[in-house]
This record gives structure tokens, C-alpha cells and sequence, in this order.
């Protein structure tokens, strides 16, 4: 529990560093570039219009809910939310190489470097769930209670994803390996979370199951509940057991990671 608060604490007292060091890091992802800013929603936005293209028109798998509410609020659903954790498994799980000065030269708190990036990139995410709400309401849908989902998913996936950023990157700084199995199960990861299939329509109830323990897959459930199936999540309980499984496993798994490499990573990033 000490460990806990150390890694909490280490960031409060830092908060306005990390906020500026994360507006810093967001605005050098645009500089040297004509349109800027507009790059950093470009390849989103384009994602979502292929896959839209490709599943509804194209294969015609696209069918709308029972409530009116088109296919394309079901894909960006699912898409949305995976370009911030997409992100976060790439750069995420090296980000402490990324900012290497930091730590070595300033000394850091290793615990906020995360924290920095998570914060660029959450800015980046909450433009993209703009767009979504724009296109839901461009759509007619209505302004009800449901979207209070969204919030709440947004800060789950930032608390989840902190932690395993953390976790990762401390253990990428000790060894090569981790960050190559990361990488490697990335793509994999996409197609087996939910991400552009319905894992409720599968009729395969212990890979369900298994799949409810796949915190993606959780995400992605709570932003189409919100903008497409008009659900609360607690009408599938099995979800929330899972992810909360699977998020107290990842806060343990960063605790006993931190306690044991944060004094050696200086020596070996």
C-alpha cells in the first residue's frame, strides 16, 4: 500500500509539471507540419471511414440497433476508444525511453513520466469522442442518461492504461523482450477485443467469458452501451467482474513492478 500512495503522491506534488510537460508533448507532435494538429485526428478519422466503407456498404454487415441507431455509431464505438489504447500499448509501454531526460538528467518521479504522455494523448481522445458525440447527434439520436457512460469509461481506460504503461515501461527499461511481445500481440489484440465484431452474437459462451476478461473489450462495451445499444452496464455483470479482475491484477502487477525496478531503470534506459 506504501508503494501505492508513493506512486500517487510522487504525481501530485508534480501535477503542474506533468501538465505542461504533456501540453509540451502534444504540440511537438504537430510542429514542423503545414496542417499541424489536424494530422493528429487524420489517421483516425480515415480508419473509421474504411472500416465503415469496408463492413457496412461493402460486406452490408452493417445493421442498426433496435432503437433506430445506425451502424456507424456501433464501429466508432469500438474504434474510438482503441486509437487512445492502441497508442498506449505502442509508445506506451517504451515511454520512458521517449523521455529519457527526465529521468536521467532531471530526475523525474518515474511515476509521472506516464503520466505525461496519457495526458497528451487523452487530449487527442477527447477530440475524437467529439466527433463521435457529433455524429450521434447529427444522426437524431437523443441526449439521454446513457452517455454518462462515457465519462466514466474514459477514466477507467485512462487509470487502467496508466498502470499498464507504468508497469510495461519499467519493464521494457530491464529487458528488450517485454516490448517486443507487446508489440507482437498488438494487432492480435485488435481483432480478438470486440473491436469491429459483436462478442455478445457469438453463441460460444465460455469464449464470452473468457473475453470478458479483456479490459478492451470492457471499453469498448461501455461506449456502445452509451451510443448505440441504450444499456446500463451493470445489466452485464459479468463484464464488470471481469475487468475488475483484470484492473486489481494490473494495479498489484504495478506495485510489485515499481517496488522492484524503479531505483535500477536510471542505470539501464
Amino acid at each position: 500500500m506504501s508503494t501505492l500512495l508513493n506512486i500517487i503522491r510522487s504525481q501530485w506534488e508534480r501535477r503542474e509539471q506533468i501538465f505542461t510537460l504533456a501540453m509540451f508533448d502534444l504540440r511537438k507532435q504537430g510542429r514542423g507540419t503545414v496542417l499541424g494538429p489536424v494530422w493528429l485526428f487524420a489517421k483516425p478519422v480515415v480508419y473509421i471511414a474504411v472500416f465503415w466503407f469496408a463492413l457496412e456498404i461493402g460486406l452490408r454487415s452493417g445493421s442498426g440497433s433496435s432503437n433506430g441507431a445506425p451502424y456507424l455509431l456501433w464501429l466508432m464505438g469500438g474504434l474510438v476508444p482503441w486509437f487512445y489504447i492502441q497508442t498506449m500499448l505502442g509508445t506506451g509501454c517504451s515511454v520512458l525511453g521517449r523521455f529519457k531526460y527526465l529521468v536521467n538528467k532531471i530526475k523525474f518521479p518515474i511515476a509521472g513520466i506516464p503520466t505525461i504522455f496519457a495526458l497528451a494523448e487523452m487530449v487527442i481522445h477527447l477530440g475524437m469522442v467529439l466527433l463521435l458525440l457529433v455524429v450521434y447527434f447529427l444522426f437524431g439520436q437523443p441526449l439521454d442518461a446513457y452517455l454518462l457512460q462515457i465519462p466514466v469509461a474514459i477514466v477507467l481506460m485512462f487509470v487502467f492504461f496508466y498502470m499498464f504503461s507504468l508497469t510495461a515501461s519499467l519493464l521494457s527499461a530491464v529487458s528488450k523482450d517485454f516490448k517486443n511481445l507487446i508489440t507482437t500481440l498488438s494487432t492480435p489484440l485488435f481483432w480478438l477485443s470486440g473491436i469491429i465484431f459483436n462478442v455478445y452474437d457469438l453463441g460460444i459462451q465460455w469464449l464470452q467469458v473468457i473475453l470478458m476478461f479483456n479490459p478492451i473489450t470492457f471499453i469498448a462495451t461501455l461506449f456502445r452501451y452509451a451510443v448505440y445499444d441504450k444499456m446500463w452496464i451493470w445489466e452485464n455483470p459479468m463484464a464488470i467482474i471481469g475487468f475488475a479482475v483484470v484492473f486489481i491484477a494490473m494495479m498489484v502487477a504495478m506495485v510489485v513492478v515499481y517496488k522492484r525496478t524503479y531505483e535500477e531503470v536510471p542505470d539501464v534506459i
